[in-house]
């Protein structure tokens, strides 16, 4: 389990990030079209997995602005945006931001693969939620870079992100 903080105050989450240079689990994610999403449905892709605890607070949404910009310009990458959101509210924000290089996923039917890569907040106020977390795999699904900011508030390091694919 590890340990971040919100405004300073210590919460754990579920469990730790999976190791660099293994697999991430597979998944199933809800599309904002309520279809289901796996791993691989981006199969040969490079994928930044932009992980956070909800659209509607402002770093969150600030880490979704910031990598739409950059997602337009990376080959043969998508960056996946994933929340415990309800699909319609990913969508709303999406369409009022004119989001369109990001992919918009949600966690919210189990909270599944929060819970198998272990970012599922286990106490406070933001229980059951996921932690601010980058997952960055290669074209075949290898783990190049992880990052779990240990404070809550605080935007990803977007440039060590990217850096992991050069």
């Amino acid at each position: 389990m590890a340990v971040v903080t919100l405004q300073g105050n210590k919460f754990h989450t579920s469990g730790n990030l999976p190791n660099k240079g293994s697999k991430i689990s597979d998944f199933t994610l809800v599309a904002g079209d309520l279809s289901e999403k796996s791993l691989s449905d981006f199969s040969g892709s490079r994928l930044i997995l932009n992980i956070f605890p909800s659209v509607d607070t402002g770093t969150c949404a600030t880490s979704v602005r910031t990598f739409n910009k950059t997602a337009a310009e990376l080959n043969n990458t998508k960056v996946i945006c994933i929340s415990r959101d309800l699909p319609f509210a990913q969508g709303r924000f999406c369409g009022a931001e004119g989001i369109e290089n990001v992919v918009m996923l949600s966690d919210f039917v189990s909270g599944a693969f929060g819970d198998s890569n272990g970012l599922n907040f286990i106490d406070g106020p933001l229980k059951a939620l996921n932690s601010r977390s980058i997952i960055v795999l290669d074209e075949s699904g290898t783990i190049i870079h992880t990052e779990q900011v240990a404070e809550t508030v605080d935007e990803p390091n977007y440039e060590a992100a990217l850096n992991a694919l050069k």
